[in-house]
């Protein structure tokens, strides 16, 4: 089992920046990816950024460039800083950590408005 605790969403004017953390805890030594995602109103549920245990990432491409995902090993926790943010980027954002490719889990989501 796993447990994801999200902070740092925010209402942010268009240009502004975010910084969003995800902590876990639990078996963490099993996660082998940490990601967001996002949903926006009555949108399906998207990738935004991911990373391994070995740090490699990924990335959505409407998000390259303006944001960054990374992992702190020592605190069990993973960021994405979000730069020149739009206002399509207005969401729920969500941390994901995969252990298998059938185990995952979900934080609770944190809101990010960005307004024009």
């Amino acid at each position: 089992q796993v447990q994801l605790a999200e902070s740092g969403g925010g209402l942010v004017q268009a240009g502004g920046s975010l910084r969003l953390s995800c902590a876990a805890s639990g078996t963490i030594f099993s996660i082998k990816t940490m990601g967001w995602y996002r949903q926006a109103p009555g949108k399906q549920r998207e990738l935004v950024a991911t990373i391994t245990s070995g740090g490699y990432t990924n990335y959505q491409d409407s998000v390259k460039g303006r944001f960054a995902i990374n992992r702190d090993s020592a605190k069990n926790t993973a960021y994405l800083r979000m730069n020149m943010l739009k206002p399509e980027d207005t969401a729920v954002y969500y941390c994901n950590a995969r252990l298998t490719t059938d185990e995952q889990y979900w934080g609770q989501g944190t809101q990010v408005t960005v307004s024009s």
